[in-house]
């Protein structure tokens, strides 16, 4: 079948994007899973590849998660070769890292590393400072596809961006000196204003510590809890960072990530048990509109059903996805009035961003401790296409999506993670006609206006007026705002009910 109008366009648009970044990587935010959050150093070959068949088989890489990365203690503890070579440890991996490249290559997948820009590693293992040039040709030797690149003992070369900035170069540099594509993950946690130069030598950098499996909770481990939220000149990030915290963290560069470029947030916790449903539903949508590498963390050969209908969600990946490659940014923080919580948090965010489409993302987060109604003027929404009401936008009405409204259902889930083998699965998501990204692009599949990837219209908000909706403590609701055409309009209007230019009586004003 010849390809249709929309999608030659769309693969133009991408094209020309992919030739303005340094390696032609990353042109949206990559996807995939690391071990590290649910696994830590008890990593094996048979961990990495009973992985990789699970992504497969719960229709995860047709999703886009096609990375697999191996974080640290693969190396053999007693450090180098004799030529000065990384090796893996051969009681883990005992038939190499090439075999492992390969095995997933024939896959469809990617396959990832880690090491460190320091003597050693996180976990204690060789590091590759000073060993750049050796240890980037190690890493294309095996057929790997992403390098994930820690700060641990960085024998002192921090505490201003241009020593952080070389450090980290040499690498990118030997990376790139190899001839093979291989995606850059930087990972110094925040520090030196990584923001402001991160997207020079990488296709992400780390802008916090270590996330860990909590919506709000404060820990004196993350560094930066007791500094004002945002504050980028905080040193030693640590661990333990909330959810929160981390959003906090982000808004005010929330604008820096670029297509081959992205501000990384860290690896996903939805699934490893210690927040509520809610908690990761907002977790997810909200990694995927700022457009952080979206990498699952949990271990997926035991994950629950609810887990499972979260990050398969197509609505919520396609806003990470959009061709545009912006973020949203956040346009309102209230802590005045606000219950708290457990941990004496209490605040309430809204977050607003434009897709490639026209449409307008708003995610309304209450990280409060009671149930509230939230609202936010159209006016407010728009503020970055004109202060005090000014931007046209305004003056149309928008039809509200709700993005998790066809959210799969936990009962097809189960079906999907009890199936015996890998054709019963593909069986249960043929049957539920799951959306599939490797047959149609999100790109493709937005241009075309697919419906799976629009969630539900559940009302409109109008002209002028205010965006309403009940939100959970701790839970966030998702809407994609698809403007409503007007006769005569010379501006394209986005909307599923276009044609339908008077809007029902029946339509709700509000949510």
């Amino acid at each position: 079948m010849p390809p249709s109008y929309s999608s030659i366009l769309v693969v133009t648009a991408l094209a020309n994007i992919a030739a303005a970044v340094n390696n032609g990587l990353a042109i949206t935010p990559p996807m995939g899973w690391n071990n590290w959050n649910a696994f830590g150093c008890d990593v094996s070959e048979n961990l990495l590849l009973t992985t990789s068949a699970q992504i497969i088989d719960l229709g995860l890489r047709d999703l886009g998660y096609n990375y697999v990365v191996l974080d640290d203690c693969w190396q053999n503890p007693k450090g180098r070769d004799k030529d000065g070579k990384l090796q893996p440890a051969l009681d883990k991996f005992p038939n190499g890292l090439k075999s492992i490249s390969n095995h997933l290559h024939d896959r469809n997948l990617k396959f990832g590393m880690y090491s460190s820009a320091g003597e050693m590693t996180c976990a204690r293992f060789a590091g590759s400072l000073d060993h750049e040039i050796d240890d980037a040709k190690s890493f294309a030797g095996w057929g790997v596809d992403m390098l994930k690149y820690d700060s641990c003992y960085h024998m002192g070369r921090v505490g201003t961006p241009s020593v952080s900035f070389n450090r980290f170069k040499t690498m990118a540099d030997a990376l790139k000196a190899t001839g093979r594509n291989i995606l850059f993950n930087l990972c110094n946690w925040g520090e030196d204003l990584v923001h402001t130069w991160g997207m020079s030598i990488s296709n992400s950098w780390r802008i916090t510590g270590d996330i860990y499996d909590s919506f709000t909770r404060p820990d004196d481990l993350c560094g930066c809890n007791t500094v004002a939220p945002g504050d980028v000149n905080c040193v030693a990030p640590g661990t333990h960072c909330s959810v929160l915290f981390i959003l906090n963290k982000v808004a005010p560069f929330a604008d820096r990530s670029i297509p081959g470029g992205w501000s990384d947030l860290d690896m996903l916790e939805v699934g490893q048990g210690g927040m509520t449903d809610e908690e990761y539903k907002a977790h997810f949508a909200l990694w995927a509109a700022l457009k952080s590498p979206l990498f699952l963390g949990n271990d997926l050969r035991d994950m629950p059903a609810s887990a499972l209908t979260i990050i398969n969600n197509p609505a919520i990946i396609a806003l990470s996805q959009d061709p545009h490659g912006r973020s949203v940014t956040r346009v309102r923080r209230d802590t005045e009035g606000v219950a708290k919580d457990e941990w004496g948090v209490g605040e309430t965010h809204v977050w607003a961003g434009h897709l490639h489409n026209g449409d307008e993302v708003v995610i309304l987060l209450n990280a409060g401790g009671k149930d509230i109604e939230m609202s936010v003027s159209l006016a407010e929404i728009f503020i970055p296409y004109g202060p005090g009401g000014s931007a046209p936008h305004n003056k149309y009405d928008w039809d509200i999506h709700d993005l998790w409204a066809h959210r799969m259902s936990e009962k097809t889930a189960e079906q999907i993670l009890g199936a015996k083998t890998s054709s019963e699965k593909q069986a249960v998501l043929s049957k539920a006609n799951w959306y599939n990204a490797t047959e149609i692009p999100y790109a493709t599949g937005l241009a075309q206006e697919d419906p799976r990837l629009f969630g539900e219209k559940i009302g409109v908000a109008r002209a002028g007026g205010l965006l309403k909706a009940d939100v959970k403590s701790h839970a966030a609701r998702v809407f994609r705002l698809r403007r409503v055409a007007k006769k005569g309009d010379t501006f394209e209007a986005k909307s599923i009910s276009r044609d339908d230019v008077d809007v029902e009586e029946k339509e709700k004003d509000e949510l």
